[in-house]
């Protein structure tokens, strides 16, 4: 995604840097494309919310979709200055956000520690402020917290899932694990781009480590 555009940043922009954005939010569909779920809020009762980014956010909402117990998901922008960006303004650089899957979970069915190993097993947490050939601070790997508990869920696997990679000969975790900062819905054609475009591109790859959640705090 981000070859597309030439110019590239790997440091995250400051706030006197970004560009200035919009105050109307960018317009969502009503319902997911494949599981028929409402994309914005009111969601039903008793969900759950979790921040992930891990690369292309094209084929990391694919992984969260085809995760039983997931609700619903969508596709934004996160962590950066620039209120309501378009994609263009965001592959800049200029932006500070990172490419991010919202998923809304129901906890009875799919833990929150699960959803943490389906990312810390889709991609390659160790790479900064790239994954694979996309380079860009848009790119790189965070966990977005909603709670205390996500907060501290996200550290232990991160510490549990450092051991394994560190056995495996894997540099250290790069990952951002900080409170939610505000999420702002990519365009409609991003959203669950792979379901509409059959041969799109994916970009997410993991470590072929796995991540053992049964050695964690057991929060969720």
């Amino acid at each position: 995604m981000g070859w597309l555009f030439a110019k590239h940043k790997t440091s995250v922009v400051t706030p006197a840097e970004a560009l200035p954005g919009r105050e109307t939010p960018i317009p969502l569909p009503d319902r997911h494309a494949v599981l028929g779920t409402p994309l914005s809020p009111p969601y039903p009762e008793g969900t759950e919310t979790a921040d992930f980014g891990l690369g292309c956010f094209w084929g990391a909402e694919r992984k969260f979709w085809q995760t039983p117990g997931v609700v619903t998901t969508l596709v934004g922008y996160q962590g950066g200055h620039t209120p309501n960006p378009t994609y263009e303004e965001v592959c800049s650089g200029l932006t500070g956000h990172a490419e991010v899957v919202r998923v809304v979970y129901n906890p009875a069915e799919v833990t929150y520690e699960e959803l943490l190993k389906v990312f810390w097993e889709s991609h390659d947490p160790t790479q900064g402020m790239r994954q694979g050939n996309d380079v860009g601070t848009q790119y790189r790997s965070t966990i977005y917290t909603h709670s205390d508990t996500q907060q501290k869920s996200a550290e232990s696997t991160r510490d549990t899932y450092q051991q394994s990679l560190t056995n495996a000969g894997h540099n250290q975790i790069t990952t951002e694990i900080t409170p939610a900062p505000p999420f702002f819905p990519a365009e409609e054609y991003h959203q669950q781009y792979l379901h509409r475009n059959k041969n799109g591109y994916c970009g997410i790859g993991g470590t072929g480590v796995s991540c053992p959640i049964g050695l964690t705090t057991g929060e969720a």
